[in-house]
């Protein structure tokens, strides 16, 4: 049996809720890749990945699903292919699409999650999953920023009004604040960003934002345990 080794860990029960759970990944990139891989070979049963944007070249030093043979291609497909090719039990529903408040009817109107997971980048998108995430009351966890680190051990989960040091959380602090949301779990990074070396001195985000192969990937991987201890209540 594929989660012969996983039911010895967790026990026949939990793994039935996980077979039977649905998770939707906002974010299929260094951090939602690899927590959504993780999801899988844990058991989830049923998955929805969302993401508008096709594999580049810059993605192949930190992206799970990056490779020679993937670069041009949509990344919900690519991981939806890989996932198959794990589990072909699986049900996975793709969006190839950019999420937004205005657009949200089409991951959440009639459907049911157990868990979200904001892996994106904007932050108006970030703050619009928080407000769904709380009036659906659907549990959330939100990656903070994994770019320009280089230290995976300081990647810590916690509550959004505990960190420190993230400049993204620090963001997210004040206008979660303005809209009344006290709480979301995040995970994030308490390492001092480090400059990138940026000789042109652009300031477009990809001369700006350097990355690495095992920062958002450890996210990603502890997103997954995340979840997955929370469904079972470990």
């Amino acid at each position: 049996m594929m989660f012969q080794r996983t039911e010895l860990l967790i026990g026949k029960e939990n793994l039935n809720k996980l077979q039977h759970s649905h998770i939707i990944v906002f974010g299929v990139g260094g951090v939602g890749g690899f927590a959504i891989e993780a999801l899988v070979r844990s058991g989830i049963g049923e998955i929805s990945i969302v993401d508008f944007d096709t594999v580049d070249l810059t993605n192949l030093n930190r992206q799970i699903i990056a490779t020679q043979n993937s670069i041009g291609k949509l990344k919900t497909s690519v991981m939806k292919d890989r996932l198959f090719s794990i589990n072909p039990n699986v049900i996975v529903h793709e969006f190839p699409e950019k999420f937004s408040m205005e657009n949200s009817d089409l991951f959440f109107k009639d459907k049911k999650y157990d868990y979200i997971v904001d892996a994106i980048d904007l932050v108006t998108s970030k703050l619009a999953l928080a407000e769904i995430a709380k009036n659906l009351s659907i549990p959330i966890i939100s990656s903070m920023g994994t770019g320009n680190k280089i230290e995976p051990t300081m990647l810590e989960v916690a509550d959004i009004n505990k960190t420190s040091v993230c400049p993204l959380a620090r963001v997210m602090r004040k206008e979660l604040k303005n809209r009344g949301i006290k709480k979301l779990k995040v995970i994030y990074s308490k390492e001092l960003p480090k400059k990138p070396f940026n000789e042109s001195g652009s300031r477009e985000k990809k001369v700006n934002v350097g990355s690495i192969a095992f920062v958002p990937s450890t996210a990603g991987l502890i997103i997954a345990s995340e979840i997955v201890k929370d469904l079972c209540n470990f």
